[in-house]
């Protein structure tokens, strides 16, 4: 028994150890952690247990034969983050370049079929230069299970992509389909092909950091979700992240411990829209002020900032945050916003996670390239993602509220629960000037003095129409309150709401148009 014991030691040290000193320490000069490391910093402290240590590639062409790949490139198991369950996996880039071969690929899907049976959520990290060239078809086989597991898991556990890394070819659709993205600043790229491919074939000269960095996809292409400056903080990152979300679609939420009464009011808020309904402000001033001790995690805080998309809580509870940036683009709706507030709705509505929608937004953005990009098909997301939502919405209308985008942003027409609007609010077609133009055009023509026609005109209709009373009559907003009670009325009406039941029609799934 001794010699077997002596045996288990050594297979262990060795799968321990990976690629070597030489390429361990070539890992650190790089500023990034080994695949263990990042493992271990990641998870409670004593809590992982790894899974299939042993297994070997079964590659015997091409030199493949004498290739020992301790771990097979990549760790897989399951710990504890801060004592809740998880089940992770870390390529190994000491290991032959963390190179995805047939059996790299097997112990992946085997800790993703885990995670989804246990109802635990999924942390993938990244750091791979690629498919195994050696292993040619079975190495694309690979991915494709991969793939598949990741949609079979959607809106079953979360699923989430570190890239520590490259992260390049058929590699980078995994992430893709995961709920979250966060890449580790300068050390992490993304890209369907390299730079020197591109450079042979369009003549494009690009750097890796250029084309797929964290930046790239943080700020222009939208993967990205979150980004770090280094690996301990992208790791502190993840974690905060897990704070907000359920294990699995069973489950809600952890409930977190805050000394911030719900009842609390705060006059300020009265301040927070300027006078005048064209100035911009920061509605994350709002946020803060808001939910639970001005903590707030927000979701690709550089793309598409014309909308902010965040976790918060209230109460304790987790809740969804998206709400108009009038700060940027005077709030209004393109494509990229669609889109992002459309995942992070759907993201919400599968994991048991209320809504809360804060809206000041003049309308959808006018343009031929908004047009030709196909606005009318993006902007269809958010509505078909409201729609199709089924937790707890909860509406308060800040200011604007124009045209499509009154409807678009969970009005009580795409089923909000609760719709609530601040005195400041202007629910309308249009705005006051371009309604007056046309609905007095007349008047203000044959007038001897159409610039004070005009401007009586105005006052008019923002009398009329540029306020949340109408809507109130019609029962489209069930209350105007004071801005300063608006935290005690969402805790509220987040309260009342947790019962919510909502079944819609036997199907097999909608069509969301992409």
């Amino acid at each position: 028994m001794d010699d077997k014991i002596r045996e288990l030691a050594e297979r262990r040290k060795k799968v321990v150890e990976g690629g070597g000193p030489k390429r361990v320490a070539a890992q650190h000069e790089k500023g990034k952690m080994t695949a263990r490391e990042r493992i271990e910093s990641l998870l409670d402290a004593g809590s992982f247990t790894e899974l299939d240590a042993f297994v070997e590639h079964r590659c015997v062409d091409l030199g493949m034969a004498e290739v020992e790949a301790p771990g097979e490139g990549v760790v897989t198991g399951y710990g504890r983050v801060d004592g809740r369950l998880v089940y992770v996996f870390a390529q190994d880039f000491t290991v032959i370049g963390g190179s995805l071969g047939a059996m790299h690929a097997a112990k992946i899907c085997k800790a993703m079929d885990m995670a989804v049976k246990v109802g635990a959520p999924v942390i993938g990290i990244n750091d791979s230069g690629g498919a195994r060239i050696q292993e040619g078809v079975d190495a694309l086989c690979g991915y494709g299970d991969i793939f598949f597991r990741n949609v079979k898991a959607s809106g079953v556990v979360p699923q989430i992509s570190v890239i520590m890394g490259p992260c390049a070819g058929g590699a980078v659709y995994s992430p893709a389909l995961t709920d979250f993205v966060v890449m580790t600043e300068k050390t992490s790229n993304m890209f369907i092909t390299g730079p020197q491919v591109i450079k042979a074939v369009t003549g494009e000269d690009v750097s890796a950091e250029a084309l797929g960095g964290a930046h790239v996809h943080a700020a222009t292409s939208g993967v990205a979700h979150f980004t770090y400056p280094d690996e301990a903080q992208t790791i502190a990152g993840i974690k905060k992240l897990l704070s907000f979300l359920p294990a699995n679609n069973i489950e809600d939420a952890p409930l977190a411990a805050t000394a911030d009464p719900v009842a609390r009011t705060d006059e300020a808020l009265e301040e927070i829209i300027p006078e005048s309904p064209n100035k911009p402000y920061d509605v994350r001033d709002a946020i803060a002020r808001i939910f639970d001790d001005g903590d707030y995690l927000e979701v690709q805080p550089i793309y598409a900032q014309n909308i902010v998309t965040c976790f918060a809580r209230l109460g304790g509870r987790s809740v969804g945050i998206i709400a108009n940036q009038p700060k940027s683009m005077a709030g209004v709706l393109d494509i990229n916003a669609s889109d992002k507030a459309a995942h992070f709705i759907r993201f919400c509505d599968s994991f048991n996670i209320p809504l809360v929608t804060l809206v000041d937004t003049g309308g959808y953005l006018p343009g031929v390239g908004q047009e030709h990009g196909g606005v009318i098909r993006h902007g269809a997301k958010i509505l078909y993602a409201y729609s199709e939502a089924t937790v707890p919405k909860i509406t308060v209308i800040l200011r604007k509220a124009y045209g499509g985008a009154y409807i678009a942003m969970c009005s009580r027409h795409l089923g909000a629960d609760q719709v609530l609007a601040w005195p400041t609010a202007e629910i309308a077609v249009m705005g006051p000037d371009g309604a007056a133009n046309i609905i007095f055009k007349k008047e203000i023509d044959e007038s001897s003095d159409p610039a004070a026609t005009r401007k009586e005109k105005i006052a008019e209709y923002k009398k009329n129409f540029a306020n949340p009373y109408k809507a109130a009559v019609r029962g489209y907003v069930d209350d105007v309150i004071d801005p300063a009670e608006t935290r005690p009325r969402l805790a509220s009406a987040l309260s009342m709401l947790l019962g919510k039941r909502e079944t819609g029609p036997a199907r097999k799934h909608g069509n969301i148009p992409v």
